[in-house]
């Protein structure tokens, strides 16, 4: 299983971190390991700047290869949320020195990962999701202010990576990421309903 996450996918987002609106999709890769097991996150001891980052994910269900964007429906099936914890210091250390920033995305514990729902149970042009921060809203999305849909993110990734049963997609995050410090608790929501809580350590 393999995650591949998108960058930039919102404009607002591009735009709160002085990053360029992208014309195709800006990919990067969390290995397995990256997984949140159970509801405790602790900071790295390698940084004193981390921030969440809450994102819509897809379940791939089908497998394939040059997936066409038209087709790219038949290939998930299942919807969920996800937080794409960021070693924001480190990012951009590396980033200033023209390093690849997978240090920063990718470290043990920095994909939560929800439950996933039966996509035919949402719009997916129009799915509203929302991240709080010790009660109080610091993210809302919709998918449908993606600057590349779900399809166009499938037909662009199965491009490069052959997509597997079981690959997950981080589709971007919305403007709003922030810090988090010690005893922080994130709530995350789709369509009002609490997907998971993630207590900071």
């Amino acid at each position: 299983m393999k995650i591949i996450c998108v960058g930039r996918n919102y404009t607002e987002h591009a735009k709160e971190l002085k990053n360029e609106i992208p014309t195709e999709p800006v990919l990067f890769i969390k290995p397995d390991t990256s997984v949140l097991k159970g509801s405790d996150f602790y900071i790295p001891e390698f940084s004193n700047d981390i921030h969440y980052e809450l994102e819509l994910v897809i379940k791939i269900s089908k497998g394939g290869k040059y997936i066409q964007e038209e087709n790219a429906a038949k290939h998930y099936e299942q919807i969920g949320l996800g937080i794409d914890f960021t070693a924001r210091d480190l990012q951009s250390k590396l980033k200033e020195k023209g390093l690849p920033w997978e240090k920063a995305k990718g470290f043990d514990g920095s994909a939560v990962v929800s439950d996933f729902f039966p996509v035919e149970n949402f719009n997916t042009e129009e799915i509203h999701f929302e991240l709080k921060k010790n009660n109080q809203t610091v993210q809302e999305g919709n998918s449908k202010d993606m600057i590349f849909d779900i399809n166009k993110l499938i037909a662009n990734i199965s491009q490069y990576f052959t997509l597997r049963v079981g690959d997950l997609i981080f589709t971007g995050t919305p403007a709003g990421v922030g810090k988090v410090e010690e005893n922080d608790i994130l709530d995350a929501y789709l369509e009002n309903e609490k997907l998971f809580s993630v207590k900071v350590h």
